[in-house]
């Protein structure tokens, strides 16, 4: 575990997080991040709003250390052509988000929010459960004619072993995430 990430975590312990850390896998952790950096934009631009300068930067400075985490949480090696994509704009992002703090821009973070939102959805998809459609079963009842009904199958519970988190820069970011 990088230190980065031990830093992430140790804030959300003080937030009350700690268990949610500790269980989550690494899917869930990015998952975490992107709801994290999204928060924080939402923050910043009310700040803006309200000409809290102060506040403002602290938001900022917070989406900038998380989206710093997810471009550190990136396989570059084995993750090729999307990982090198993500990487750019997960840099592109940062990029604006200084922009943004700059030029007291809400339309930036609008820009960046919505990037982030595209980039949230396609990850949340990866680990989607499916949906369980209930397969027809022919049943005879009280010798009346067959009848199709829908059958509900409940999936095994597994409880999942917890993960270690992905590296120190995550850890950060998940630090700023629980800010």
């Amino acid at each position: 575990m990088s230190a980065k990430m031990s830093s992430a975590l140790s804030s959300y312990s003080d937030y009350g997080y700690n268990s949610e850390i500790e269980y989550a896998d690494p899917h869930r952790l990015i998952q975490m991040l992107f709801e994290g950096a999204l928060k924080r934009i939402a923050f910043a631009k009310g700040a803006m709003q309200r000409k809290q300068i102060v506040e403002k930067g602290k938001f900022i400075s917070q989406t900038i250390e998380i989206v710093g985490g997810l471009r550190a949480s990136l396989d570059i090696e084995n993750g090729g052509e999307i990982a090198a994509n993500l990487e750019s704009l997960y840099d592109y992002i940062s990029r604006r988000l200084v922009t943004a703090n700059l030029k007291n821009s809400e339309d930036i973070l609008d820009e960046v929010a919505g990037l982030l939102v595209d980039v949230k959805v396609a990850w949340d998809a990866i680990n989607a459960p499916a949906a369980s459609e209930a397969a027809p079963v022919a049943v005879k009842e009280n010798n009346k004619a067959e009848e199709i009904r829908p059958v509900e199958v409940a999936e095994p519970v597994v409880a999942k072993k917890p993960m270690p988190p992905i590296n120190s820069r995550a850890n950060k970011a998940l630090k700023a995430y629980s800010m």
